[in-house]
């Protein structure tokens, strides 16, 4: 839904932050902030440059820190639940399927997903490995999530949206915090952050570690117990009113139980193996801004990222640079304009650890290089706004590619918004769809063993999105908001596997097999249709209610070809159609709280996963200034419900958790 934030809980944050940071202090509660203040909350995602809700002609949701804090979640993946049209399937203990607005996978293929404008995208697979992609809760600001294509700004693989998870400023961490817990399936945790500063200069460092036990296996084959470490530092530093810097830097170190197939030209031809992921990465972030005057900036950004995979069926260790230019510039007291260039290089080594599991080459540099304009124009003042422009890009998959984009907004009271907007779109190719070799046992036909023999398709193209939004969000009187926003997307070259030829026998194995010859192509096409609706209301001063509503159309064709796998069912059926979500957040007294949330998904049928509705809750209790004490409560409604297929070997159903957790700040 267009802008289909939370800004009472962004602002509830900010006074979290400065109160009990600094001093201890209870947290300001929902009673002291009104929606009018809540609506000039800035976010980032839609331009890069801060820029009011209320003025953001973009389908945003904004889950804040203190949303985070108050729903108990210990996760990323889990706090996306809180966003509208964000589509959330736990698959193991320490796996997602993320989707927006359709085409939900565990890699996120079609979703950029960025950590304080550092992109965790990995051109392998194509998509974003939830499991490494954390840091400590307390110290995110907030989550500004795009529903919808955002590439004119952000570049290749932003098709159906933007996750930018953004973390307070060192400045707002000042003084220690601690935490510890455990329970049912967060066995154990704790984490660590001291802030300080000196003079205009302010720091954090910041260590967590975990352990998590499995989920429920109908088999009782226990494999995907979690454990892992994580540290980093931030530093911010103002040199004068003009410039700012920052440099921040994590590293971290996992070990993840995974099952993964093999395959085999010899008995048993097929067999499940559970082993563990050794994981570990690091990177550093560095940030430049420097403001001529108002409506005049520049800002540079450039990060090192650092990432080592170590699976039971293949390994991979990559280098990541990347820079990034950005400037404003404001040609009169109605037009800005907003343009930049970027550059980032992906060094690649794949190494081979299951036979039949292949990259050629196995050391590949991919590359992106891009550059961007967009014209805001105020043609009516403080009503009527348009917004144009274009990313072009090059990789080293793709020739010249664009991204335009239109976009209006109206806003006839500061309390009233409208907009509409056309975007063009495209995932680039990965090295998996062009690059990739892989035989894999299927069954057997007429007493011979069928191997799917997968081919490297060196002509992948890029998919493509034509999409088009419209949107409307209101602010009744003082105590009801209500965000709604409908879309129509079609797409093309989208995805697909395909048999490419006869079926031949090959003799020469040690039995005869059949081999027909796969590969990845581009043959499925289509549309998606939908919307989402968020109220938020104030019944009273100490009580606040959210819920959110998406509905979600597939309509996707294949072209004439012998496909294999799931094909378009699979696609279809791996996104729920409807989402409902319900949230009760109570301020008992000034050191008293509780949240509760209802959560209904409908069926996935590609995924063995029934519609299901559940609920969560949190109980929090402030004392001796400095003290919170809470218990929280996950999946309530019954033992265990599956979200997601895993593959190999079946569903794992996530089970009902509860934790206790003892903070000190």
């Amino acid at each position: 839904m267009l802008l289909l934030l939370t800004p009472f809980s962004q602002a509830v944050l900010q006074a979290d932050t400065s109160q009990a940071d600094s001093g201890g202090q209870t947290p300001k509660t929902l009673k002291n902030l009104s929606l009018d203040e809540l609506l000039q909350i800035e976010v980032t995602s839609p331009s890069k440059e801060p820029t009011p809700v209320s003025r953001s002609p973009v389908a945003i949701y904004v889950i804040t820190g203190e949303d985070i804090r108050r729903s108990g979640v210990t996760t990323i993946p889990d706090a996306l639940r809180l966003a509208p049209g964000v589509e959330v399937a736990q698959i193991d203990a320490s796996k997602w399927s993320v989707g927006i607005r359709g085409f939900g996978t565990r890699l996120s293929r079609d979703v950029l997903v960025l950590i304080d404008g550092r992109t965790v995208y990995t051109p392998l697979f194509a998509g974003t490995y939830w499991e490494v992609q954390d840091t400590l809760l307390e110290d995110i600001d907030r989550i500004e999530v795009i529903r919808g294509p955002g590439g004119t700004i952000w570049g290749p693989n932003a098709v159906d949206g933007v996750i930018n998870i953004i973390t307070k400023t060192s400045k707002e961490t000042q003084g220690a915090y601690a935490s510890a817990g455990g329970g049912n399936i967060e066995q154990g945790f704790g984490n660590f952050r001291y802030g300080g500063s000196n003079g205009d200069l302010s720091y954090r460092v910041y260590g967590r570690g975990f352990t998590r036990g499995p989920e429920y296996h109908m088999d009782h084959d226990n494999f995907d117990d979690w454990r892992g470490f994580q540290g980093g530092f931030r530093m911010d530093w103002s040199r004068g009113p003009r410039d700012s810097f920052t440099l921040s830097g994590d590293a971290y170190k996992q070990e993840d139980g995974e099952r993964t197939g093999y395959s085999t030209y010899t008995p048993p031809l097929s067999t499940n193996v559970d082993g563990n992921a050794e994981l570990s990465g690091a990177n550093i972030l560095f940030k430049w801004k420097r403001a001529f005057s108002e409506g005049n900036d520049i800002q540079i950004q450039g990060y090192y990222d650092r990432t080592n995979r170590y699976e039971p069926n293949l390994g991979e260790n990559r280098d990541t640079f990347d820079v990034d230019y950005l400037q404003r510039t404001r040609i009169s007291s109605r037009q800005e304009l907003l343009y930049g260039v970027g550059a980032r290089g992906s060094d690649g080594r794949f190494i081979t650890v299951a036979s039949g599991l292949v990259f050629f080459p196995f050391h590949r540099l991919d590359y992106l290089v891009s550059g961007f304009v967009e014209d805001d124009i105020n043609l009516i003042d403080n009503k009527l706004l348009l917004t144009a422009g274009s990313k072009i890009l090059k990789t080293n998959y793709t020739g010249a590619e664009f991204e335009p984009s239109v976009r209006l907004m109206f806003t006839p009271t500061e309390r009233q918004t409208f907009w509409a907007s056309f975007t063009h779109a495209v995932r680039t190719p990965s090295d998996a769809e062009e690059d990739f070799y892989l035989s894999s046992f299927i069954g057997t036909a007429a007493g011979l063993p069928v191997f799917a023999r997968f081919n490297a398709n060196p002509n992948f193209a890029p998919e493509k999105l034509n999409g088009t939004e419209a949107g409307y969000r209101q602010l009744f009187g003082k105590s009801f908001y209500v965000d709604v926003a409908a879309f129509y997307n079609h797409y093309h070259d989208l995805f697909s596997q395909d048999v490419t030829g006869g079926l031949s026998i090959e003799s020469t194995l040690p039995y005869p097999t059949a081999l027909p010859p796969p590969q990845f192509r581009n043959d499925l096409y289509g549309s998606t249709t939908g919307g989402e609706i968020a109220p938020e209301w104030r019944p009273a001063r100490f009580w606040r209610l959210r819920g959110s509503y998406s509905f979600l159309h597939m309509n996707l064709k294949q072209t004439p070809a012998v496909g294999i796998g799931t094909g378009v069912s699979g696609v279809e059926g791996s996104s729920p159609e409807h989402q409902i979500s319900i949230g009760s957040s109570f301020d008992i007294t000034d050191r008293l709280q509780i949240d509760l949330t209802y959560r209904f998904v409908s069926a996935l049928t590609a995924e063995s996963a029934p519609a299901y509705s559940t609920g969560d809750a949190r109980i929090g209790y402030r004392f001796r200034r400095h003290w919170e004490f809470s218990v929280a409560g996950r999946n309530l409604f019954q033992p265990y419900h599956v979200e997601y297929a895993a593959d190999p070997g079946g569903p794992v159903a996530i089970q009902r958790s509860v934790y206790a957790m003892l903070a000190w700040r």
